[in-house]
């Protein structure tokens, strides 16, 4: 990982310089260009890592035609112990042999998990599903490498954990590919920790109630699971997709290589730079560091005279506040260079993130092509058309807070618009809106101000209210999950007055009901007259029974022993009813 991140940084140098040097030309926005690029350099990040540790041992799956000879080019090397599984076999489940000198066992493959150093495979041949680490020559219970034959994959994440080969059959390619890497990876090796998470802002659960999911539904690595009302990342299966960051709605997870924040100061430097050396109309061409790198390396010195190519580790690591951020530092468009490699999970949230920003842009007035992904075919084209307004360079910082960074962006935007709106609608899913009560059914109870992972409801002070700040709802649904009475509904959406979105606002209210006996409040009209209407044919509040749903909790029990008392017969002195 660190060669690789070497080359890496190399690479993205050379981008860099071809563009510095191709300032010698007379038009001015190369000039400004070339200076924006001279003047800053991006840094790399120094960021946790995370290791993994293979002692070579390689686990081969497939038939008993194919897997031998995939090990034969490996039984030699140095350092590599292989081990077959055979799926085809006609031997009992759970034979283990030799086969041209290598360990066998034959047997269906019931599961395959984890990552190089540490992967579990299962046959299932026995109740305890163990059998295949039971019959293993090494103390190690597990497998540091896998290479998989069959047609079928035993790992279906969209992008497949490290130290895990398939080379279906006829995959010639595939299979040599694995046989000049996997030697390579016996040792210690490390790669970056590409995220951050904060489990106190994080709104995929309360109570055992079911919130935001979107991190898990987006992971391409099967890397995020739930786990109660908080997520867990494995950060030995994740590889910095960055799409969970993007998708998140408070920012409990954050993208970490490189931070966001630096990622922004970087934009916002470059902007900067451009546009006071005289440049025009600039446009961010946003590619991932690997597929998309050897693109714009084949095209860079094609590239309009504005276009401002900048790199990210993945395409799914930017989103929604970098690009209105940009936005509002004074670029005329953003676009995203979509590679084919992008995992479909990635690509999917991408596209909503830029069909949520698209809506505000063209709410606001501005265009949506100043917001796109672009294929490399249609990068000269797309980068060349500008529509739309472009915004006066904003004075904001690039903060590492997302919900913040989208206000400054969207308050700066609507200043630059001559008819901005109050409202603008939004997709549904987007995690901006309001939240809206049904005052006939709401009883109250406060489970939706106790479930807000936001704080954006809030119970009255003095009396019974539900109240609510729109800048901080994220729309992950837990109020409306929450309210017993499916009172809540929720509505995506985009207040463009920042007072207004801040103010906070009372939602539904009901004056305190007080105990008929002590005067005591505790409860609301709406409580009292809902209950009453309920249990008016229950044998126990039968009659002046009734009255006691009006009685606080202390008054309530007092009563009913009094009505018993006086109810009793009466008791002579001698003992005798």
């Amino acid at each position: 990982y660190v060669r690789q991140a070497e080359l890496m940084s190399a690479r993205a140098e050379s981008v860099r310089q071809t563009l510095i040097d191709a300032g010698g030309e007379a038009n001015a926005n190369a000039r400004a260009r070339a200076q924006a690029f001279a003047s800053l350099t991006a840094v790399a990040p120094e960021v946790a890592s995370v290791s993994y540790t293979s002692g070579g041992q390689v686990l081969i799956i497939g038939s008993a035609e194919t897997a031998p000879a995939a090990a034969a080019p490996l039984a030699d090397q140095i350092g590599l112990h292989c081990i077959l599984l055979i799926t085809d076999s006609d031997q009992s489940p759970g034979t283990v042999n030799a086969i041209n000198g290598l360990h066998a066992v034959h047997g269906q493959l019931q599961s395959l998990t984890g990552y190089l150093g540490e992967f579990i495979a299962l046959t299932g041949s026995e109740l305890s599903g163990k059998a295949l680490q039971l019959a293993l020559p090494a103390d190690k219970p597990g497998f540091d490498l896998v290479l998989d034959l069959s047609d079928t994959p035993c790992i279906t994440s969209a992008i497949p954990p490290p130290g895990y080969y398939r080379a279906p059959q006829g995959d010639s390619e595939a299979l040599e590919e694995a046989w000049e890497e996997i030697p390579a990876l016996v040792g210690e090796f490390e790669k970056p920790r590409y995220f951050l998470y904060n489990a106190a802002i994080c709104a995929h659960g309360r109570s055992g109630i079911q919130g935001c999911n979107r991190c898990i539904e987006t992971c391409p690595t099967d890397a995020i699971t739930t786990n109660g009302d908080v997520i867990q990342v494995n950060p030995n299966l994740c590889q910095g997709a960055g799409s969970c960051a993007t998708a998140c709605p408070t920012g409990a997870i954050t993208y970490g290589y490189p931070p966001v924040a630096d990622t922004l100061k970087y934009w916002r430097g470059l902007l900067k730079a451009y546009l006071q050396a005289g440049g025009e109309a600039p446009v961010l061409l946003v590619y991932d560091a690997d597929v998309g790198r050897s693109i714009v390396e084949r095209i860079v010195a094609g590239l309009g005279d504005n276009v401002l190519p900048v790199e990210v580790e993945e395409l799914g690591s930017v989103g929604l506040d970098a690009w209105l951020a940009a936005l509002a530092w004074g670029a005329a468009a953003v676009k995203l260079l979509a590679t084919p490699e992008v995992a479909p999970s990635v690509r999917s949230e991408v596209e909503f993130q830029i069909q949520v920003a698209q809506a505000v842009l063209e709410g606001l007035g501005y265009s949506a092509g100043q917001l796109g992904l672009v294929a490399e075919t249609d990068v000269a084209a797309s980068t060349a058309a500008t529509e739309g307004l472009q915004c006066a360079a904003a004075g904001f910082a690039a903060i590492d807070e997302k919900r913040t960074l989208i206000s400054l962006a969207v308050d700066h935007l609507v200043t630059q618009s001559p008819n901005a709106p109050a409202v603008v609608a939004l997709p549904a899913g987007a995690p901006f809106g309001e939240v809206s009560v049904d005052a006939e059914h709401c009883t109250l109870c406060m489970a939706c101000v106790s479930q807000c992972p936001a704080n954006a409801l809030s119970a009255g002070d003095d009396s019974p209210q539900v109240r609510f700040v729109e800048a901080r709802c994220v729309q992950c649904g837990l109020c409306a999950s929450s309210c017993p009475e499916s009172a809540i509904s929720l509505s995506a959406r985009l207040v463009t007055d920042a007072s207004q979105r801040n103010l906070m606002r009372t939602l539904h209210e009901d004056e305190p009901f007080c105990c008929i006996r002590c005067q005591k409040p505790f409860a609301t009209h709406s409580v009292i007259a809902r209950i009453s209407e309920k249990m008016k044919h229950h044998p126990m509040f039968s009659g002046d029974a009734l009255e006691r749903l009006k009685m606080c909790e202390d008054c309530r029990v007092k009563d009913m022993y009094e009505t018993k008392n006086d109810a009793s017969p009466d008791v002579h002195p001698g003992g005798h009813a």
